[in-house]
């Protein structure tokens, strides 16, 4: 069984206030949120998964996994069942959500093409008082209730193994 490394909220929500020149900006490819994601979650929990397709990593470019950059991606290799190196979460209600977490939209009301993290919350949590921050078209402070979309879920962080 691997390390459990906790997850560090404050410095994955510190991290979104900015570029990082260090990686890629995907907005010419598509968009730029979920490699925002995570960096942010990067930031907040320094481990990586190795695993060729299925892990989570980004070394350039043109080195690094699906779920580095793809929406659906990101998804699935945080919910995984498995016990892999690598950050992990499970899917919650908004109400059990804290700043460090991640929220998914879906535009359309069938693919989630959009990943900000939670970088502030009231109480109790509502769209509204639930602020994100985003890459792509950037953001910061924007309340959920500023999009419009037809479906969300919500990514709650709960650690990291090693």
């Amino acid at each position: 069984m691997s390390d459990f490394v906790p997850y560090d909220r404050q410095a994955a929500v510190t991290y979104a206030y900015g570029r990082n020149p260090a990686y890629y900006d995907f907005q010419s490819l598509g968009g730029d949120c979920t490699n925002f994601a995570s960096q942010c979650l990067y930031a907040g929990c320094g481990v990586m998964n190795f695993t060729p397709i299925y892990g989570w990593y980004y070394l350039s470019i043109n080195d690094r996994s699906p779920s580095w950059t793809g929406v659906v991606y990101f998804y699935n290799f945080l919910v995984r069942s498995e016990e892999s190196s690598g950050p992990f979460g499970a899917e919650v209600p908004l109400s059990d959500c804290l700043p460090g977490d991640f929220v998914q939209l879906s535009f359309d009301g069938i693919t989630f093409g959009h990943t900000p993290i939670i970088v502030e919350m009231g109480t109790p949590a509502t769209p509204e008082n639930t602020l994100v921050a985003a890459h792509s078209n950037d953001t910061d402070y924007r309340p959920l209730s500023a999009y419009e979309f037809q479906r969300v879920r919500y990514l709650h962080i709960l650690g990291a193994r090693a």
